[in-house]
């Protein structure tokens, strides 16, 4: 998509294209708003104008979009997202027995201390790297944490926006 096309949708359909990319409804829907985009510079800052606004409760549905590292099936109905974050996660394809089974048991109890899944731009990172980042942040307390996940949310929907101009 180019991003004229994306500047000429519906709004509904932008809207729909953009949550792909975010995660949050309402942040999706401030975007597709915010149209037309003079160039990708112009988006990428109405992107990051939107996420700044965005509310806990945007972050926690932006978070819940995603599957859990090392997880195969996306927590999204199927859309682009599914297959972005499979790419995004194609690091712990490569994961040894023992690394996908810490992954998963630390997944499990960062949900519950936290209620959200962990949430790492994964693209570029091994199971490994994204294990000890895991570890380390699972001792935050819940503020630093939910601050962590939406720089990381913030990074993911950077690539995403990059990806959908391309596709």
């Amino acid at each position: 998509m180019t991003l004229a096309e994306l500047n000429a949708l519906p709004a509904e359909a932008a809207e729909r294209v953009l949550l792909d990319c975010c995660g949050a409804r309402a942040c999706a829907r401030a975007m597709a708003a915010a149209r037309p985009f003079a160039d990708d510079v112009a988006l990428h800052r109405v992107a990051d104008e939107v996420w700044d606004r965005a509310t806990e409760a945007d972050r926690l549905e932006a978070f819940a979009a995603h599957p859990r590292i090392g997880e195969r099936a996306a927590a999204a109905a199927a859309t682009r997202h599914a297959g972005w974050s499979a790419q995004e996660q194609a690091g712990t394809a490569a994961a040894s027995e023992r690394t996908a089974q810490e992954l998963a048991e630390l997944n499990r109890a960062y949900e519950a201390r936290f209620g959200h899944v962990f949430l790492i731009c994964a693209t570029g990172r091994s199971a490994d790297e994204m294990l000890a980042a895991l570890r380390l942040r699972i001792a935050h307390d819940a503020a630093t944490e939910l601050d962590i996940a939406a720089e990381e949310q913030r990074k993911i929907t950077h690539l995403r926006l990059e990806k959908l101009l391309r596709s």
